[in-house]
């Protein structure tokens, strides 16, 4: 496409034709079925290729299509299979339910009700995406296209609204696109929460020869994967919302930094590339517009530190992943010492969505500072584990209860941890504030990346502290020495506590320690390395004074304080418990006499404890 004319043609025939396959004016019935990682790992492709054999084997290819699409989010509950036009779907589909499937449905026009989703709470059986409550409270921005168009083709991205964001951006001056992304109130979705306007503007107002925009697709919080969905739901938007940064600040290459972890997202994003630069729309004089612009992979090793922005650069360049000192930042000197504008994943495909539908239509959604929405990766102790984008401003409650389906098996929920290994722990008593990147900062907590990990009443708060603490100690770079040595000694602490060796001034220095990382690290990530543990000292605080005061973990998990014991009045004298106690420490006569545990020879393994079925076994 040479012209904003032929691009503006080619939009309206895609748009026509995509909205044919999904209304079924075409004639035709289309099959989509998830492609994201989760749902692939779960033979989503052989079930796409058994519809395939089914749809040839009837000749049917003239009345069906059958086609992969980006993540439902709804992990827990994939397989997906989704039926247009009536908008059917089906989750936990597994391979043997193709048949049954293209038989009662394709063919017969009858929904399988057994494969509905089941509302838990009402038993009520739901057919239609929008109508289950995971997705009533959502809002796709970020997501756009995900989960509705094959994210391998153009054409189907350009029937759904892409480009459309670009070409407007490239009939205003680039100082108009920053003031549209400014009024929007768009803020960086990687975790600090800076105005993205701004960041562009430095570098915008550097007048230098080269200039680069860098997607930062290193996403390394544990449990969190928001920007390797957007990047295999709809590749297409991110590159177009690279793109859109680049005209803003005068850049004309970019970079995109992905871990290679994430092979489907490479993949997508690279044919996203090539079918873009195919088109006419990356390359040079793009449209006639004078604008040229080419985009570039490079993959990360999986260096949790080359999240922040400046190690990332030296990764690109060839160096060692370790941050840089800051002045000068990055939009005056970055890549290869030229103005770079460093924005995650999420930022970037949240771009053609404002310049496509206005700055006042994202700033309508959200709170006074926090606008727009937020993708969260939502798991742990929760019913509904997924990837959900709800608004700036919905409380944890909402997120946790009503699109999260509760706590499962009737446990009290205790505590949710947002922003990753770096963000704090909030207890019950925060259920009802709202998430937006001040708020959860000014509760101890922070937005980060998305990740929002739940846990229940079995959850020990020191374990937790000390599982974040072992991550930044591994992932530390080592360049200065508060994050290097602060962060091993804050987890020798945790380990003797957890172990039943803490003493009460362990905590004042986990405390001092605390403070002293956290303002004199080079980086984020030191910075922020004791939030879990400020956290649950300051919500949990009595957890920590029975593991050193009364030498026990109320929740029954560090191993060290904890003894495996049977119930004399619930042992049946089954001798399961014995048969698996790999050290001989359990003796009983089978049918005879209760069972009784020698605690000297105890390894604390816990197979006697998963090996009763009648509750005999406790913890003490």
């Amino acid at each position: 496409m040479k012209t904003f004319a032929e691009l503006d043609a080619k939009i309206c025939g895609c748009t026509d034709a995509f909205t044919a396959k999904m209304d079924g004016s075409n004639g035709k019935r289309a099959i989509l079925l998830c492609g994201g990682t989760g749902c692939l790992s779960s033979n989503s492709m052989n079930i796409k290729e058994k519809f395939e054999e089914l749809v040839a084997a009837n000749n049917m290819g003239d009345k069906v299509t059958v086609n992969i699409v980006g993540c439902f989010g709804f992990c827990s509950q994939g397989p997906f299979v989704k039926i247009f036009p009536e908008d059917t779907l089906y989750r936990l589909v597994k391979i043997e339910d193709v048949e049954e499937i293209f038989e009662k449905d394709i063919k017969g026009g009858e929904i399988v009700e057994r494969l509905l989703y089941v509302e838990p709470l009402t038993g009520e059986k739901v057919a239609k995406q929008d109508d289950i409550n995971f997705y009533k409270k959502q809002r796709r921005i970020a997501l756009h296209g995900c989960g509705v168009i094959n994210p391998e083709n153009i054409n189907e991205a350009m029937g759904y609204g892409a480009f459309k964001g670009l070409k407007r951006a490239l009939s205003m001056e680039p100082k108009q696109v920053i003031d549209e992304v400014l009024a929007a109130g768009l803020r960086g979705r990687g975790g600090a929460g800076f105005p993205t306007a701004r960041k562009w503007s430095f570098a915008y107002a550097n007048d230098a020869e080269h200039k680069y925009i860098v997607c930062n697709g290193d996403e390394g919080d544990p449990g969190a994967f928001m920007d390797r969905s957007i990047l295999e739901g709809n590749p297409f938007a991110v590159v177009e919302g690279m793109m859109i940064a680049g005209y803003a600040i005068g850049a004309s290459e970019g970079y995109f930094y992905v871990r290679a972890e994430y092979p489907i997202a490479v993949d997508r994003l690279r044919n996203a590339i090539d079918q873009m630069t195919e088109a006419g729309i990356l390359g040079d004089n793009i449209m006639g517009s004078g604008f040229n612009f080419r985009a570039h992979i490079r993959l990360g090793a999986g260096a949790f530190v080359c999240g922040e922005e400046t190690a990332l650069l030296n990764s690109i360049e060839g160096k060692r992943g370790m941050p840089r000192p800051r002045p000068p930042f990055p939009a005056s000197k970055g890549l290869w010492d030229s103005p770079t504008c460093v924005n995650n994943v999420e930022t970037l495909a949240c771009v053609p969505y404002i310049l496509r539908e206005g700055a006042a239509d994202f700033a309508s959604c959200g709170t006074e500072n926090s606008k727009g929405t937020k993708v969260f990766a939502l798991g742990g102790k929760v019913n509904n584990v997924g990837l959900v984008e709800v608004p700036m401003g919905t409380t944890l409650r909402e997120l946790i209860y009503d699109i999260g389906g509760g706590i499962p098996n009737g446990k009290k929920f205790k505590a949710i941890q947002t922003g990753g290994p770096s963000g704090g722990c909030l207890p019950a008593a925060n259920l009802d504030e709202s998430i937006d990147f001040d708020n959860l900062v000014a509760k101890g907590s922070m937005m980060g990346s998305g990740g929002a990990i739940v846990m229940d009443e079995d959850n020990c708060m020191v374990d937790v502290a000390k599982f974040y603490m072992e991550f930044i100690c591994d992932e530390s770079c080592g360049k200065c020495s508060p994050c290097r040595i602060g962060t091993k000694r804050m987890l020798e602490l945790l380990t003797r506590i957890t172990q039943g060796k803490g003493t009460m001034q362990d905590l004042d220095e986990l405390e001092e320690l605390g403070r002293y990382v956290t303002a004199n690290s080079l980086c984020a990530l030191g910075q922020t390395a004791a939030n879990p543990i400020i956290s649950t000292l300051t919500h949990f605080r009595d957890e920590y004074i029975a593991h050193i005061v009364d030498k026990k973990c109320p929740a029954g998990i560090c191993k060290d304080l904890v003894q495996y014991k049977i119930d004399p009045e619930k042992c049946k004298k089954c001798s399961a418990c014995a048969r698996k106690c790999p050290v001989e420490a359990i003796s009983g006569t089978p049918g005879k006499t209760p069972f009784e545990i020698d605690t000297t020879k105890c390894i604390k393994c816990g197979l006697c404890f998963a090996s009763c079925k009648f509750d005999a076994i406790y913890k003490d």
